[in-house]
């Protein structure tokens, strides 16, 4: 059985930071490029980032560029995502998924930017 389970989200002050971690099971994880995606309250999905299989090249939405930080650890079938500069805009749901086909996505985390 597949499996992609978030955790990390909280809630946490403007500026502040928090690292979502996603753990991945039942394929082979180490195949695949992995993606986050989240959903604000009322608003569609919005990807966020993207990590290439073996981790060495990385992509990020313009609205997380130079703040957020995708990685991952094959050897630990796990995915994060370091989160820095936080902002209120960055509420939101925040989902991993798989770059398989069809794709996989965990239940989410949520994230909360508030003061």
């Amino acid at each position: 059985e597949v499996q992609l389970v978030e955790s990390g989200g909280g809630l946490v002050q403007p500026g502040g930071s928090l690292r979502l971690s996603c753990a991945a099971s039942g394929f082979t994880f180490s195949s695949y490029a992995m993606n986050w995606v989240r959903q604000a309250p009322g608003k569609g999905l919005e990807w966020v980032s993207r990590i290439s299989s073996e981790g060495g090249s990385t992509t990020y939405a313009e609205s997380v560029k130079g703040r957020f930080t995708i990685s991952r650890d094959n050897a630990k079938n796990s995915l994060y995502l370091q989160m820095n500069s936080l902002k209120p805009e960055d509420t939101a749901v925040y989902y991993c998924t798989s770059s398989t086909d069809p794709p996989f996505w965990g239940q989410g985390t949520q994230v909360t930017v508030a003061s």
